[in-house]
Order: C-alpha cells, then sequence, then structure tokens
C-alpha cells in the first residue's frame, strides 16, 4: 500500500500554507477558501458546501463540540445535587471555552478548516468566547464557592495552551487532549453541583478520558487522510485469493462512520441518563 502525502514529517500538525503568516504576527486579514468544498474534497466530513454558513459550521465542529458538552452533562448528574440552572451555565460556559474560543484559536493558527473569516473576526470569537465562559464561571463562583475560580483558570489555560500549542505544545497531543476535552469537563460540571467532585465523576472522568482517546485514535488519521493525502494505492488479498482495492475513500470511510457514531452515541446516550435523572430523582 502506498499513500502519496504533502512534504513534511508524518507527526507534523496541520498546518495551511499561510500558517506561518497568521501565527506569527495576525497580519493576514483574510484565508481564501474555495468557492465550493465538496464533501470528498472537504477539510472534515461535516465541512463540506460553500458561503459564511460552511466556514462557521466548520470552525464550531459540530460532532465535537456536541460530543464534548455530553461530558458537562455526565458530570452534572453524577452526584447527589442536581441543578438545572447550573447545567445551563456551565454548558454554556464550556460552548463558549471551547465550541467558540478554542477552535477559532486553532483555525486561526493554521486554517485547518480552509475558512475565508477574517483573522479579525477569529480573534474576536475567540476573545469573546473566553471572556464569557470566566464571566460565567466568576458569577457561578458566588454560587458555588471560591474553589471554582481554580476550575475556571484550568479550564482558560487548558484553551489557550491547548490551541496555541504553548511551551512547545506540551499537552497538545493526544493525553492532553484526553484530559482537557474529556475528564475535566466531567469534573468541573460535578463540582460545580456538588461543591465537591463526587467518586462517581471520578470514575466517569476515566470514562470520558478512554472516549477521547478513542476519538483521537479515530479522527488523527481521518484527518491526515483528508488534508495531507494526495491518494492512497494498494489492495489486500484475503486467504481465499480474492483482491480488494484499496484507495482513499476506503481508508477514510470506516473512520468517519466509527466517529459518527460514536460522537451520537456519546450525546445520546447523555440525553438518555439526564432523562432518567429527572424522571427518578432518586436514583
Amino acid at each position: 500500500m502506498i499513500a502519496n502525502t504533502e512534504p513534511g514529517p508524518p507527526d507534523a500538525p496541520d498546518r495551511g500554507p499561510r500558517a506561518s503568516a497568521l501565527a506569527s504576527g495576525l497580519s493576514q486579514e483574510e484565508h481564501p477558501s474555495p468557492a465550493s468544498v465538496g464533501n470528498d474534497s472537504a477539510p472534515a466530513y461535516y465541512a463540506g458546501g460553500h458561503g459564511w454558513t460552511r466556514d462557521v459550521r466548520a470552525v464550531l465542529h459540530p460532532p465535537y463540540t456536541a460530543w464534548h458538552l455530553s461530558y458537562v452533562v455526565l458530570g452534572a448528574i453524577s452526584g447527589p445535587r442536581f441543578s438545572w440552572s447550573i447545567l445551563g451555565a456551565t454548558m454554556l460556559a464550556f460552548f463558549l471555552a471551547v465550541g467558540v474560543s478554542a477552535h477559532a484559536l486553532d483555525e486561526l493558527r493554521d486554517r485547518p478548516l480552509r475558512t475565508a473569516l477574517p483573522a479579525s473576526t477569529l480573534v474576536a470569537a475567540s476573545a469573546i468566547g473566553i471572556a464569557g465562559a470566566v464571566a460565567l464561571g466568576i458569577a457561578g463562583a458566588f454560587r458555588v464557592g471560591p474553589w471554582l475560580l481554580v476550575f475556571i483558570a484550568i479550564g482558560a489555560a487548558l484553551v489557550i495552551g491547548y490551541s496555541l500549542e504553548l511551551a512547545g505544545g506540551l499537552i497538545h497531543n493526544d493525553l492532553g487532549f484526553a484530559l482537557a476535552w474529556g475528564a475535566f469537563p466531567v469534573l468541573t460540571a460535578a463540582f460545580a453541583q456538588n461543591k465537591a467532585v463526587p467518586l462517581a465523576a471520578v470514575i466517569l472522568a476515566v470514562a470520558a478520558t478512554l472516549l477521547s482517546v478513542a476519538q483521537r485514535a479515530l479522527s488523527t488519521p481521518a484527518r491526515d487522510l483528508r488534508r495531507r493525502t494526495e491518494r492512497v494505492e494498494g489492495s489486500i488479498l484475503s486467504s481465499s485469493g480474492e483482491g480488494t482495492t484499496i484507495d482513499k475513500q476506503t481508508m477514510l470511510a470506516p473512520l468517519e462512520q466509527a466517529l459518527r457514531c460514536l460522537s451520537w452515541a456519546t450525546v445520546i446516550l447523555a440525553v438518555g441518563l439526564l432523562v432518567a435523572r429527572t424522571l427518578h430523582q432518586n436514583w
């Protein structure tokens, strides 16, 4: 099997052709994208189409953002106390911090989604997102207690440090991703509800970490195939002597099918458990 990819080390992070200009000074106001991006050539399976609606949808990463917010729900229902208002505020804070700010910073840094959103728009979205999340957290601290401020500080550091790959990309790796976007939302949501971290939340955080590791194991090769691979050539010869041709789509399809199923399954699981918690308060 032969895969012809763009030049560069195989483990290099996604970088668009204007990454250096964007990363060094934000002097590049726009990064033009094609007028229309077909699903087969799109940088992600949910990033096809054209126009500003396509660009906004791509930057928000709907499947992965929903997946991430599901962990907030799991943490919120893990303890003896539960408040809808706290859950709503926590979900909004994580949406702003990760769904908006982290994703905008990621697109600003290397344009992996090939959007035409101006750099100023991405900077503003990131700033508003992180400011909104911090403001919600500070307001929540008056109700939950000052220890919530620790979670807020860690969350802000994770968003900025991970997205901009600070400290030489110290946390921009598989484990950092799993802990930051898997375990952390579970633990934060649990603390916001209970003013402590219940044992069940710790167990669920481990589960969220493992799910995030699985997500990363699938999404990394899927991104490589979509964004950095020109073509794949090869074949599989079965024990019966039958041959199957391998191409780029053959390799990509099962990865993205698994990602779709896992994202939907995690969201549905969180909704189901939330319904159970609501209907059966003494579970």
